[in-house]
Formats: structure tokens, C-alpha cells, sequence
């Protein structure tokens, strides 16, 4: 764990400058204006024809550009008449055929797993939907007749999560496969705006949660768990926590984790008062998943682990999802600054890329 030495002031201008030398914060905190260019973006796409009526519908993606489809599958779980998948991974299964409509989304356009499985729906006469900013998947859809939803929009993946949820969103939205979902849009963007106000690096230590949250959590683990609607941001807060404070970080899922995750916290000894446990709740949780938040927090701080429950804001699942995603986005920022750590830079991921590069097919 890293040594309690010193952490810089987050109320200081000058931490941000130092430690944030391309902007991440501009990005990472403009959340509720990619969700408005977004909708605005998929609602003017014209959709393909489909050959058929879909069975199945496969997000496709890898990192910043997957998790989007995690939040898509369990925003449309209650209200798709078909199921929804997500695939990180090279090619397609066996079963998928003309029933199935894929999802193709890479911001970049390059990403190799998901270039791969858009070639073999091509092959396989899979019908395909290709999101992304451009790159060798663009090039490819417009060789193949497909008009691709794009956007513009300069970042790192993970700082796009409002067009990473709501092209696909409105994709599906457009394609008649979901219900009409703009006041949903409509009051997400609302309270993100309240949010990002209240979380502003200019809004005090003393006076801003998220800043508040990254000092609880400087030198120790993470260990963040979400239940239902809930379960993907909780995701999302641990890559978050990986990719912008460059910081070891855990993620689980009620009730799936009371049947195993429960049980792990004696060892190695000491090991759980370095851990700090944090429960995202939301309204449309469970009911029975709420008493299983009360008992297994109960667990963890009797075994010396300190915990908190982060609540989600807004009243539709879109914005709880949205809201919780933010506040978890922010204090990662917060965190890297804390650590001293540039948000943007990747160098262990680079460095694998560059090393996969060299390698043959």
C-alpha cells in the first residue's frame, strides 16, 4: 500500500497544472454536454434496414468503449424485448448468425479485438452497427455499405462515457429495439450539470465530496461494490481507479459476492484495514439487495475494514447510473492528483499495445 506521506492540497490551482498536463479534467468533468451532443448526434442517425428482427443484441467493445455497453445491457434489461450481450473478446461465437445485430463500438476505430469481430459478422452475414470516431473501422463500414454512427471528440476512451452510453442508447432507441428515452436524457443532463458544479476543482476540499472521497481512499485499496443497475458502474469505478490513479482496485457484485467474497476477509492478516469498501446504492436496487448492502457492509467493518455507501442521485435509472458514474470519475481524478499521478498517461498499456503490434497474427 502506498505510505501516508504529504498529499498535495486539491484546493491548490496549481496541483492541476502540474500533475494534469493535457487536460483530463475538462473531459473527465463534461459529462452532462456528451450526453446532450450524443442524444442529439444519435437521434439525427438514419439506422440500416435490418433483414430481420433481431433475437440478440451484442455490444462489442474493449476498455473505455466497453463499458458503455455494460451500462447499456443493464439500463435495457427491463424494457428490451430481447436480450442483450456484451463481448471483449476476438470473433464471434458460433450461435451468433443473421438474428443477432452487432454492436461495433472502438473510439478509436483500431482496436484489433473488436476490428475482428466486425470482419467475422461481415463473413457471417451478422448485421452490424459500427460506432466509433473513425480509424480502420470506419474505413471498413463504408466499404461495406454501412453508414456508421460517428462522433468527434478528441480524449482517451475513458473520457467518453457520455457518448459511449448514449450513442449505443440511442442507437437502439432509433432502431425502435427501446422506448423513447429523452426525458431520461433530458434529466440526466440536469443533475450532471448539478453535480459537476458541486464537484468543480474550484469547490473546496471541506465542501466537495468527490475530493472528500479521494483523501478516504489515498493510500489504501478500493473495493467497490454495486448491485443490479448498479453492478457495471461499480465497473467502471475500479477501471477508473486503475487507468486514472494509477491505483490497485477491486470491484464486485451483490449478491454474487456474498456467496463467495464475503468469506475472504481474513487473510492475509491486517490485510482488510487497508481496504475501504464503497457501496453504490440506488433506488431501483433490489429490495432484497438492500438488505444484503446493510448486512455485508455489517461484515466488512467488523473485520476492520471502514466502509461507505455512496447514494446515486436523480430519479430514472439513466441518471443513477450516469450520477454515480461522475462522482466515481471525479475521485479517481482527485485520487491521481493525490498520488501525484498524470490521469492521462498510460504507459503500461501503451507498452502492451506496442509489444502486441510486434507480434504476428
Amino acid at each position: 500500500m502506498a505510505e501516508r506521506v504529504s498529499p498535495p492540497d486539491l484546493d491548490n490551482p496549481q496541483v492541476y497544472e502540474e500533475h494534469d498536463p493535457a487536460g483530463a479534467y475538462n473531459r473527465l468533468f463534461d459529462m452532462a454536454d456528451q450526453c446532450r451532443r450524443a442524444w442529439e448526434i444519435a437521434m439525427a442517425w438514419s439506422p440500416p434496414p435490418l433483414p430481420v428482427s433481431p433475437r440478440a443484441v451484442v455490444s462489442a467493445g474493449m476498455g473505455g468503449s466497453a463499458i458503455g455497453g455494460d451500462l447499456l445491457c443493464a439500463l435495457a434489461a427491463p424494457l428490451a424485448t430481447v436480450p442483450l450481450l456484451v463481448q471483449r473478446d476476438y470473433g464471434l461465437p458460433g450461435y451468433f448468425g443473421p438474428h443477432t445485430l452487432i454492436l461495433a463500438c472502438s473510439y478509436s476505430g483500431n482496436t484489433e479485438e473488436t476490428l475482428s469481430v466486425a470482419k467475422e459478422a461481415r463473413e457471417r452475414g451478422v448485421p452490424l452497427v459500427v460506432i466509433t470516431t473513425g480509424g480502420r473501422l470506419a474505413e471498413l463500414s463504408h466499404e461495406w455499405g454501412i453508414s456508421p454512427l460517428t462522433f468527434v471528440y478528441p480524449a482517451q476512451p475513458r473520457e467518453t462515457l457520455g457518448y459511449g452510453l448514449l450513442l449505443p442508447l440511442g442507437a437502439l432507441t432509433r432502431m425502435d429495439l427501446l422506448p423513447d428515452l429523452t426525458p431520461d436524457v433530458e434529466e440526466a443532463i440536469v443533475v450532471l450539470e448539478r453535480l459537476q458544479e458541486e464537484i468543480a476543482s474550484s469547490v473546496p476540499l471541506a465542501r466537495n465530496p468527490a475530493k472528500e472521497l479521494a483523501h478516504w481512499l489515498y493510500g489504501c485499496l478500493p473495493f467497490v461494490c454495486g448491485a443490479g443497475l448498479l453492478a457495471p458502474v461499480a465497473r467502471r469505478w475500479k477501471g477508473q481507479f486503475n487507468e486514472n490513479s494509477k491505483s490497485w482496485a477491486v470491484c464486485e457484485e451483490l449478491p454474487e459476492m456474498d456467496h463467495n467474497a464475503v468469506a475472504g476477509m481474513a487473510n492475509p492478516a491486517g490485510f482488510a484495514r487497508q481496504v475501504r469498501a464503497i457501496f453504490l446504492t440506488s433506488d431501483h436496487d433490489h429490495p432484497r439487495n438492500r438488505v444484503r448492502q446493510e448486512v455485508t457492509r455489517r461484515l466488512y467493518e467488523e473485520a476492520g475494514t471502514p466502509c461507505r455507501t455512496v447514494a446515486a442521485r436523480g430519479k430514472s435509472p439513466l441518471t443513477q447510473v450516469l450520477s454515480s458514474a461522475l462522482l466515481g470519475d471525479a475521485s479517481s481524478y482527485y485520487l491521481a492528483m493525490l498520488y501525484r499521478a498524470d490521469p492521462t498517461a498510460i504507459p503500461a498499456i501503451k507498452s502492451l499495445k506496442e509489444a502486441l503490434a510486434r507480434a504476428p497474427w
